[in-house]
């Protein structure tokens, strides 16, 4: 292995401040900024912490760190500068589809002080790859924000294991709604999609115009007061709020279901943006209020004409499975998105107070299970126009 004295990260407080800090635009100087916020976030957890396996459907924080590694040397300078790989016995280890979550707990991974030695190796390597071939503005923007969002999963592990209480009270109060005022848009023709210019995901590609019909759509997210509400007036247990999916997950999650959830939303305020969801009681929230959960075309079609408050406090479940827009093509390689299409993952829109504006673009389309919760997820109802 590398044997280099690995930078040690800076203790910090309260790292909070810098989950959405802004970044500069020079691809060279945001890379730095990312390691940095990176080594912060994680800078007051113990070395057991990060070595260990929080919850079993999370990577050991460490795993995270040595992956977040190996992809800027996979990108950046193995494809990028024709460099060999730094570690290529460590290829299989740290992908993501090679080893599942399910079996990093059992691995032999590197060690705290190694992952952070790869780290500081491959970003070495890169500079020496930029001094001699230049920036690729793609490869890049592919690279940072995959730190960017390997961090916001790394602080749902935290959060589970109760080692991030800087991050307990957020997302901060947030006047979420427990009765939701909606705004009627006229629907029509519309946008989805990012433009052909400038950095996105393929599942963002190509822009299309689908035809929506009228609808109305909450201003702002359900407040944990309205879910506290719904649980108190039985809402759990009463089938008429539940899809058949929905009510045969909660029959057979029954009362475990709750130890499921993050400890810290029992502790947000009532005000707060309802958190740690998943999609069948988003699903279920939105029904017992005569709504429904919007159809990703509807979220960002209001979201485009400013309908929207509250975006980025957490992300927003949508009616919509995930899927390829009409004349999808995979880049730069298929497993980000296509292999996940059609598949039951439910697609969230807008961010969430850990999700960098960098990322959690108008466009942007992040998805999952629908009966995750570790995800700092929460529900924005809409319906038919009235």
């Amino acid at each position: 292995m590398h044997q280099a004295e690995p930078t040690a990260p800076t203790r910090r407080a309260d790292p909070a401040p810098l989950l959405r800090a802004a970044l500069p635009d020079e691809p060279l100087a945001a890379a730095r900024a990312v390691r940095a916020r990176t080594r912060a976030l994680v800078a007051d957890v113990d070395r057991a912490d990060l070595e260990r396996q929080i919850d079993a459907r999370m990577s050991p924080l460490v795993w995270d760190l040595a992956h977040i590694a190996a992809y800027e040397d996979l990108w950046l300078a193995h494809r990028h500068g024709g460099l060999p790989l730094l570690h290529p016995e460590l290829a299989a280890l740290y992908d993501a589809f090679e080893t599942p979550r399910t079996v990093r707990g059992d691995l032999e991974l590197l060690d705290v002080p190694a992952a952070w030695a790869y780290l500081d190796a491959v970003r070495a390597r890169v500079d020496e790859v930029v001094a001699r071939r230049g920036v690729d503005p793609t490869l890049h923007e592919l690279v940072l924000r995959h730190e960017l969002q390997h961090t916001e999963t790394m602080l749902q592990a935290m959060r589970l294991g109760g080692l991030a209480p800087w991050s307990d009270r957020l997302p901060a109060p947030a006047r979420g709604d427990e009765r939701p005022r909606l705004v009627e848009l006229a629907g029509g023709r519309t946008r989805q999609g990012a433009d052909a210019a400038g950095f996105a995901y393929d599942n963002e590609r190509p822009a299309h115009e689908p035809q929506l019909g009228p609808f109305r759509i909450a201003r702002r997210p359900l407040s944990m007061a309205a879910w506290r509400t719904f649980v108190a007036a039985g809402g759990e247990r009463d089938r008429r709020w539940w899809s058949a999916e929905g009510w045969a997950w909660r029959r057979e999650a029954g009362e475990a279901a709750d130890d499921r959830r993050p400890a810290v939303a029992a502790d947000l305020d009532d005000d707060a943006p309802a958190c740690h969801l998943n999609w069948f009681e988003a699903e279920a929230l939105a029904a017992s209020l005569g709504l429904r959960l919007p159809t990703e075309a509807e979220w960002e079609h209001a979201a485009r004409a400013g309908a929207l408050e509250e975006v980025g406090a957490v992300w927003e479940w949508t009616a919509t499975t995930f899927h390829g827009y009409p004349g999808f093509r995979a880049h730069p390689y298929r497993e980000y998105s296509e292999v996940f299409f059609d598949r039951g993952y439910r697609v969230l829109r807008g961010g969430s107070f850990a999700a960098h504006p960098r990322v959690a673009t108008t466009t942007f389309r992040n998805w999952d299970r629908p009966q995750r919760r570790q995800l700092f997820g929460g529900a924005r109802p809409a319906g038919d126009a009235a």
